[in-house]
């Protein structure tokens, strides 16, 4: 949700998202969660809904070795991933269930991602200013891996804002049918070719001067 001067708008595209200079305050959705976990696991659960910037609201203990832990979470932390780091951390043990609460103010800004300048909308998304940079680092790496390369460099940029917060360029490859050691293959070929003809030239000479011939056939005139 987005408050400019007096007006409210639900975004649902980042691409929607108005300069920051138009921009009063943003809200996004909140959820009640609520996690039951084996009590050896708390301390990994808290670890986890911090990351996800969560706020931390409560804990009961329903059983001697049952842990029920109460956080406000963001919608968009869990939304991804947020279920299967959890299992992962509790090793399966934990059970989630939340529902929408409420609207905060949160630090929200669009991250735009650029191919030698030019916006590539559908990669473009709405993040937390916390971890912007941490994002678009894993973004940036990984379309390094992922864009083929080219005979030219591609510039991958991350901006937030007018600021840009991740850089990297990929390396061009260079054009290995017109180029050979380090030189034109074109250019070694016509090469070869004139160093073939010399030493056919030069069999051919001395084939014809046959100094062996010449040797006998002087003394044969000079035995005459």
């Amino acid at each position: 949700m987005l408050k400019t001067n007096g007006d409210v708008f639900d975004i649902d595209n980042p691409n929607n998202l108005p300069p920051t200079t138009e921009i009063a305050e943003v809200e996004e959705p909140f959820v009640d969660s609520t996690i039951l976990v084996p009590s050896e696991y708390v301390g990994v659960v808290i670890e986890l809904c911090r990351e996800r910037r969560g706020i931390h609201v409560g804990m009961e203990y329903p059983t001697h070795d049952r842990v029920m832990v109460h956080y406000k979470l963001p919608l968009a932390e869990i939304v991804m991933d947020f279920y299967d780091a959890l299992k992962g951390r509790t090793r399966g043990y934990a059970s989630f269930d939340y529902e929408l609460s409420s609207y905060e103010v949160s630090q929200l800004s669009k991250l735009e991602v650029m191919l030698n300048g030019e916006p590539v909308d559908a990669l473009s998304f709405i993040t937390h200013r916390d971890r912007a940079y941490s994002r678009a680092k894993v973004l940036v790496e990984k379309l390094k891996e992922v864009i083929p390369r080219q005979q030219y460099e591609v510039r991958i940029q991350a901006t937030l804002g007018n600021k840009i917060i991740a850089l990297d360029v990929k390396a061009y490859r260079k054009n290995v049918t017109a180029k050979c050691y380090g030189g034109d293959i074109t250019r070694k070929r016509k090469l070869l070719e004139k160093a073939k003809r010399g030493q056919e030239a030069h069999e051919s000479h001395r084939q014809r001067r046959s100094p062996a011939g010449s040797f006998y056939e002087c003394v044969e005139d000079w035995g005459r």
